[in-house]
């Protein structure tokens, strides 16, 4: 399996004939130059969705209809998107497994909040979750944009991931020390990626304070567009 960052919440995760794009911002991301674009989507087979914050959200669209494939999300989003914007979708919902070229993902809780604006105002974008990611004797659990929530209890107990990608940048989301405690409390990670950090500002621009919270854990400081095997 590869995991590849694209910058903040973006990724590309690549696993026998799957390629998943998840959260895949491209234009205007400040962490991703321009002529990596086409790269960094070059024969993606599904785009996941986390929540609608454009952010996360802004490109999936246009790719979905640039690349002809699939986005894989919350199920009444996707129901509504298959029909006023007519691409191809994979809806399901928290607790819900689907399989994507042999990946097999599950959507799990978020802790955030997932709107858009439109020139009538804010509008709900279903709801925010995060995925577990099954392939190659690995689970990957991709927070989303999220708190320090209790379903992780369970979560971890259940899915038992190995690799953990938590968005971990402070503000909107868990901050390093955030991270580092739920990740010692609810899991037991072998790998920790962190991620939804060093793009503005406002962000975490470091991830030591996660890397001193979690030793003997093998905390990976993402570069974009390099690979990350596992």
């Amino acid at each position: 399996m590869k995991i590849i960052w694209l910058g903040h919440g973006s990724f590309r995760i690549e696993s026998g004939d799957a390629v998943l794009l998840v959260d895949p911002w491209l234009n205007g991301n400040p962490s991703l130059p321009e002529d990596q674009h086409d790269a960094a989507v070059m024969g993606a087979t599904h785009i996941l969705l986390t929540h609608t914050h454009f952010d996360h959200v802004v490109d999936v669209l246009p790719l979905a209809r640039l690349l002809k494939v699939p986005v894989v999300g919350q199920y009444d989003l996707m129901g509504y998107w298959s029909e006023a914007e007519e691409i191809e979708t994979v809806g399901f919902n928290k607790g819900g497994t689907v399989t994507l070229n042999g990946v097999r993902v599950s959507m799990v809780p978020a802790s955030h909040s997932s709107t858009f604006t439109t020139p009538e105002g804010l509008r709900s974008g279903g709801s925010e979750v995060g995925y577990m990611i099954a392939a190659e004797g690995h689970v990957v659990y991709l927070s989303g944009d999220t708190g320090i929530m209790a379903d992780m209890d369970w979560m971890g107990d259940y899915y038992k991931p190995d690799i953990g990608i938590l968005s971990a940048g402070g503000h909107f989301t868990m901050d390093m020390q955030g991270a580092a405690y739920a990740a010692k409390r609810y899991f037991d990670f072998k790998t920790v990626i962190p991620c939804h950090y060093r793009t503005f500002p406002i962000l975490e621009q470091s991830a030591q304070a996660l890397i001193d919270g979690l030793p003997g854990v093998d905390v990976i400081e993402p570069q974009v567009m390099q690979s990350i095997d596992v």
